[in-house]
């Protein structure tokens, strides 16, 4: 396969996954924001950082306010991971590679990115942002299951996978640390009813709360979550689910290959040694501090996988 065709491939499902993890976000900003006291405004701070929008976002606004973060997160064109330009990036990718997708998907993705510009052709209003936030998932998720029902299981399809699974565990990481910049300012709400219904909307966030619920019950505490959401291999979106199927995908890559890749070399290190420990080990470590480690270890992947298969010759 030519690198430009593995490019616009890891890219399309790249920019699709973030669409739909930025709708994600923006619903577990509004659900905590909602548990906080004081001046709801700035906790969209924190929702910024950790989409690592908050430097852009600071150089083209002069004010933070919940309404300015959401349209910048929704549908401001200056800003490259906004939803609006995410689908519209992808569905580009898309037309790159129209060839090596089924027509199928091609047909999601642009219906994906017809409706994104109909719901966000104008500020989004506080009562109808659910509603565009959910439209836009379900029909990422129609570019996913078009994705798994009609293409064949080749390096096309791995590709495709490698950029899902990439852009999921960057974001189920930045999601996790939204509840950390929530908390900075009073860390002594750890373990309160506070804390517990903040954890309940990182769950609900990445779909994890019925999952959750019908492993650990209703008296499980945080350690269990933050377990489920970063340890468990049977959780879609948890980082150790995602790391695997990038190690899966990865070996599909090279099964002619005699010794592992750089970038397999990577993931596995990955693996072994940053999802090795249990639960306790990395609360005493940090949870913050291991969460940016583990984003700057999937952005060292991202950049080995575009060397090995040669994205820009």
């Amino acid at each position: 396969m030519l690198g430009k065709t593995a490019n616009g491939l890891f890219w399309m499902s790249r920019y699709l996954e973030r669409a739909e993890n930025t709708a994600r976000l923006i619903e577990t900003g509004q659900r905590i924001a909602l548990t906080r006291l004081g001046d709801a405004d700035e906790e969209w701070s924190s929702v910024l950082q950790s989409a690592g929008a908050l430097s852009a976002f600071q150089a083209s606004n002069e004010d933070l306010s919940k309404d300015t973060a959401i349209n910048w997160l929704l549908r401001n064109r200056d800003n490259p991971s906004s939803i609006l330009s995410c689908i519209e990036t992808a569905r580009q990718n898309a037309r790159l590679v129209r060839t090596a997708i089924t027509g199928e998907v091609w047909e999601a993705i642009n219906a994906t990115y017809m409706n994104a510009r109909t719901a966000l052709a104008r500020k989004v209003s506080e009562r109808d942002l659910p509603e565009v936030l959910r439209t836009i998932r379900q029909n990422t998720a129609l570019v996913r299951g078009m994705t798994h029902g009609t293409m064949l299981r080749n390096e096309i399809y791995d590709f495709i996978r490698i950029g899902t699974f990439l852009e999921r565990a960057d974001n189920t990481a930045r999601i996790l640390d939204v509840k950390y910049y929530v908390l900075l300012p009073s860390a002594s709400a750890v373990g309160t009813s506070l804390d517990n219904v903040q954890w309940e909307s990182i769950l609900r966030s990445v779909s994890a709360r019925g999952g959750f619920r019908m492993e650990y019950g209703a008296g499980a505490g945080t350690q269990e979550i933050a377990h489920f959401l970063i340890l468990d291999k049977r959780m879609p979106r948890s980082l150790a689910f995602c790391v695997g199927k990038l190690k899966d995908n990865l070996r599909y890559l090279n099964n002619s290959g005699s010794r592992p890749t750089p970038s397999q070399a990577q993931v596995n290190k990955l693996e072994s040694y940053y999802l090795s420990h249990d639960i306790a080990a990395i609360f005493d470590y940090g949870l913050h501090e291991y969460i940016q480690k583990m984003l700057e270890m999937l952005s060292r992947l991202a950049l080995q996988i575009e060397q090995d298969f040669r994205f820009y010759e």
